[in-house]
């Protein structure tokens, strides 16, 4: 199968059931990504956490993490910015080839949406629930920081599903 990115996924089937593939091959080639479009969701991830961690919520994310207003102050922000937005970056090109697979069934803003919350739902919000379950943060402070992934992943899927 290749996508329109450039990636090809290969598989071999097994002999004896000649249906579930037992090799994998995946050869990616990044020129065919469109890049406004990832980069566009990139931003829009750095756009919505401006938003959902200042103005709606940030008061309440920084006191339930426990932090001063002092501590927030003396924080390297460049460094943190320029560190997401790299990590949105990955986010984003990956989400994008999935989502182009996903598209073979269906295009469309609102099926790359429905991807992302569904991978969301599926490896963000559990391993997020893992970790504070374990580092016994509070259920609050989860719901903020799951409920923003789940939207970011939402608006970059709704960006790159309306782009295919």
């Amino acid at each position: 199968m290749q996508t329109t990115a450039g990636t090809v996924i290969n598989w071999t089937a097994s002999p004896q059931t000649k249906s579930f593939p037992t090799q994998w091959s995946i050869a990616m080639d990044f020129s065919g990504f469109n890049w406004p479009e990832v980069l566009l969701a990139a931003l829009s991830a750095l756009a919505l956490g401006a938003l959902w961690y200042g103005p709606l919520l940030g008061k309440r994310w920084q006191a339930l993490n426990q932090l001063s207003d002092e501590q927030i102050s003396h924080a390297n922000m460049k460094l943190i910015f320029a560190a997401a937005f790299v990590l949105n970056l990955f986010l984003a090109l990956f989400l994008s080839l999935f989502i182009e697979i996903a598209m073979m069934m269906g295009s469309g803003a609102a099926a790359g949406a429905a991807f992302g919350v569904f991978l969301g739902l599926v490896f963000v919000a559990p391993t997020f629930g893992v970790n504070y379950l374990f580092a016994r943060r509070p259920l609050q402070l989860y719901l903020i920081d799951a409920g923003y992934q789940l939207l970011q992943l939402a608006l970059m899927g709704a960006i790159l599903g309306a782009w295919v």
